[in-house]
């Protein structure tokens, strides 16, 4: 990784960073905010970051930490901290909506997996846990997901048994 050139790491790296605290704040000029302060810190340190086992865990670490930051520091201002985020345009924004309403570690682990595209190694050094634990928090997040994405179809699945019952009772009349 050495040899590895400040400008080429940075195209690469940049969007998938960005992209993972899109997913997690739901607030893009937060995101990118945070994305580019880790960046220019990546920078100012590339002869030591470079050399690291993991540029990209380090950056992701900073990344996520200047999003919390920036995250409590608006919540303070708007004087409403549990107001949630605006939703991030996706193909599926009820699969994001719900993503978000999942503890904080385990919603870290779902976007570095599934935005970033890393595997559980990698979310482990970014976490700063064991890969088995990245493992099991995935593990736990799906299932979570699952049986909240099961509930909201039943949910569905049941108004519209109501619905059509009333449709059914109107033609009778």
């Amino acid at each position: 990784m050495e040899d590895v050139d400040f400008a080429a790491w940075y195209e690469s790296e940049h969007p998938r960073v960005l992209g993972v605290l899109c997913a997690l704040s739901g607030e893009l000029d937060v995101a990118r905010e945070a994305t580019d302060e880790a960046f220019v810190r990546a920078f100012a340190r590339w002869g030591r970051v470079r050399k690291m086992a993991s540029p990209g865990g380090w950056t992701y670490r900073v990344a996520l930490n200047e999003l919390r930051r920036s995250l409590r520091h608006r919540a303070r201002e708007r004087s409403t901290p549990n107001e949630p985020p605006r939703a991030v345009p996706t193909t599926d924004p009820d699969l994001w909506d719900l993503v978000r309403r999942l503890p904080e570690r385990q919603r870290l682990a779902v976007v570095l997996r599934y935005v970033a595209d890393l595997p559980e190694q990698a979310i482990a050094d970014v976490m700063g846990i064991t890969r088995s634990t990245a493992a099991s928090t995935l593990t736990q997040a799906r299932d979570r997901l699952g049986e909240w994405m099961q509930a909201a179809e039943d949910d569905d699945d049941e108004n519209n048994g109501r619905e059509n019952n009333k449709d059914e009772e109107v033609d009778r009349a």
